[in-house]
C-alpha cells in the first residue's frame, strides 16, 4: 500500500456520492443530515483536491461531467465497502457469539470465578471464555485480555474501572498442623510470597511475634501456596471465603484480618461491545456480593 498516495477525504467523497445519486445539493444535504452550504463546500473542496469539475448545473439539477462519471463508480464502490464495514462492526459489537478473555489471579480464577462462569455459560453458551490465571497484570491496552480482576487500583486513564467490595483475608492452616505445633506460631512454618518480611513485621506489630526466617516455602503463585497449606505444610494467607469453605482448614491467627482490594477492569470497548459488556456486568454483580461467612466446622 502506497500510503503517500492515499489522501482521499471520505467525507468529501461521501458528499459527492450523495449529490450524484440524489441529483441536487438540497436533496443530498437532507439524506446526510447536513446544512446545504456545508455539503456544497465539501463537494467544491473535492473538486479542488482532484483538480477537476465534477458537476455542471442544468436548470435546477446538477449533472455529472465526464470526470464526475469516471469518478462515480469508484466512489460508489467505496460507499458500498464502507456500508459493509459498518454492518460488520455493528454485528460484531451486538453479537454475543465469540471469544472473551478474563485475567485474574490464580486463587480468584480457581475458586471465585467458577460459579460466575457457570452462570455465564448457562445464560450465554455461545461465548467462548478464556481464563488467564496469572500473578502478573495482563495488559488490557495491548488486548492481552478483555476484562481483568486486579487487587490494585489501575493507573491507565483509558480503562473502565469498578471497585468491588474488599474481600477479608486471614492466616489459615490445617487443623492437624496447628494441633501438631500446639497452636504456637513461633514453631510454625509460613508459606508466602518472596519478600515476606513485611508480613512477619505486620504480624509482630499486631502482637503475634513471627520472624521472617519462618517463611520457609515461597511462591509467586497464590494457588500454589494454598496447595501447600492444604497439604498441612504450614500457615498461609487466603481470602476467608476460600479458606473457610474447606472443613480441614482453620484460622491460625484469630485476630488477624486484612482487606483484599478487588478492581474489575475493562478496555473502553466495554461501551460498544455487547459481549464484553454482558460479561463485565455479570462479573461486577457477582463480585459485589460478598458470600455469607461459612459456618465453622464442628
Amino acid at each position: 500500500m502506497n500510503w503517500d498516495a492515499v489522501r482521499f477525504d471520505w467525507t468529501r467523497a461521501r458528499a459527492f456520492l450523495a449529490t450524484a445519486e440524489e441529483g441536487s445539493l438540497s436533496a443530498a444535504a437532507r439524506v446526510l443530515k447536513l446544512a446545504q452550504p456545508t455539503l456544497g463546500r465539501q463537494v467544491e473542496a473535492l473538486e479542488q483536491e482532484l483538480g477537476v469539475v465534477l458537476f455542471e448545473r442544468v436548470g435546477r439539477r446538477l449533472v455529472l461531467t465526464p470526470a464526475g462519471l469516471d469518478l462515480l463508480e469508484h466512489v460508489r464502490t467505496m460507499g458500498e465497502a464502507a456500508q459493509r464495514v459498518a454492518l460488520l462492526a455493528s454485528g460484531q459489537s451486538h453479537s454475543l457469539d465469540g471469544p472473551i478473555r478474563i485475567s485474574a489471579g490464580s486463587a480468584v480464577a480457581a475458586h471465585i470465578l467458577p460459579p460466575v462462569i457457570a452462570e455465564l455459560r448457562a445464560a450465554h453458551p455461545d461465548i467462548e471464555i478464556t481464563i488467564i490465571a496469572t500473578g502478573t497484570q495482563s495488559d488490557l491496552q495491548m488486548r492481552e485480555a478483555d476484562i481483568a480482576i486486579r487487587n490494585a487500583q489501575p493507573t491507565q486513564n483509558d480503562l473502565i474501572a469498578k471497585r468491588t467490595p474488599d474481600r477479608p483475608a486471614g492466616l489459615f492452616a490445617r487443623r492437624d498442623y496447628l494441633d501438631g505445633i500446639g497452636g504456637d506460631l513461633s514453631r510454625a512454618d509460613f508459606i508466602g510470597f518472596e519478600g515476606s518480611a513485611n508480613m512477619a513485621r505486620a504480624l509482630t506489630e499486631r502482637g503475634y511475634p513471627v520472624e521472617a526466617r519462618q517463611f520457609r516455602i515461597l511462591s509467586e503463585a497464590h494457588l500454589v501456596q494454598w496447595a501447600y497449606v492444604r497439604r498441612g505444610m504450614g500457615v498461609g494467607l487466603m481470602m476467608d471465603e476460600i479458606a473457610l469453605a474447606d472443613p480441614d482448614i482453620v484460622r491460625a491467627v484469630p485476630g488477624f484480618s486484612v482487606p483484599v482490594p478487588m478492581w474489575l477492569l475493562a478496555h473502553r470497548e466495554v461501551r460498544t461491545s455487547r459481549r464484553v459488556r454482558v460479561v463485565y456486568d455479570m462479573l461486577a454483580e457477582a463480585l459485589s456480593q460478598l458470600p455469607e461467612r461459612p459456618a465453622p466446622p464442628p
